[in-house]
């Protein structure tokens, strides 16, 4: 009787219980259902996020590296062949573009006023023709592609091919025709200070990373056709 009065006295807490109503059971079961479907979205986005950040580099070089094609061949680039109804001739086996022919013998009569005598020594050349010069001369000097391709163009990426490019030499120095030396001439002095203003360019300069300097090879660009020709040359320059 005394032991159970001390029971009595012995102050036993009430267990904490907590209690759900029944909606929030309602909500608590369906996000115990959605729960793995969440989780795996959320896995999916954060790879995919991972994913693009690895590929964003690659991405950027790819870019770059489409910017810099510009379809050279051995440093060269294309040039479409003119058609054979644009072509006129100026001298005995010397054809130019029709677009350039007054300016170019103009300047040749200008010159000439001035005490200098310019021959022109190539014009047009067809691509067949541009082919037979490069693989047969380069079989002849044993050299290899790359090597020849400093100083001739190969097939179809010849400036010459377009009508629009002229090779000049001085008459009163032939043995510089087609050598560096040409630009020690008064012939190239008089071209390099008066060739602008009948619209002509020093096609290679000694600057050109790709192909030797050709101070007798020079271009017409005093046309829109020539514009559009050489637009990517002078683009990429």
């Amino acid at each position: 009787m005394e032991q159970n009065k001390e029971l009595n006295q012995i102050d036993i807490p009430l267990a904490k219980r907590i209690y759900i109503n029944n909606s929030n059971s309602i909500l608590f079961k369906k996000l115990l259902i959605f729960s793995p479907f969440l989780l795996l979205l959320f896995s999916y986005a954060a790879l995919r996020l991972i994913k693009n950040i690895e590929q964003t580099p690659f991405m950027n070089l790819n870019f770059q590296a489409e910017k810099n094609q510009d379809n050279r061949i051995l440093g060269h680039l294309p040039y479409a062949e003119i058609p054979k109804e644009k072509l006129v001739l100026i001298e005995p086996n010397i054809e130019v573009h029709i677009d350039m022919r007054d300016s170019l013998l103009n300047m040749k009569k200008e010159a000439r006023k001035d005490g200098i005598y310019l021959v022109f020594l190539s014009g047009y050349r067809s691509i067949n023709l541009q082919k037979e010069i490069f693989y047969s001369l380069k079989s002849f000097r044993n050299q290899e592609a790359a090597e020849r391709a400093r100083v001739s163009a190969p097939p179809g990426y010849s400036e010459h091919s377009t009508g629009f490019a002229i090779d000049i030499g001085d008459a009163t120095q032939r043995e510089t025709d087609f050598e560096t030396e040409f630009e020690n001439t008064d012939a190239f002095k008089w071209l390099i200070k008066n060739a602008a203003k009948f619209h002509f360019k020093l096609s290679f300069t000694k600057d050109n990373k790709y192909i030797d300097y050709e101070p007798w090879h020079w271009r017409y660009e005093g046309s829109i056709e020539a514009l559009k020709v050489f637009e990517s040359s002078n683009r990429k320059s």
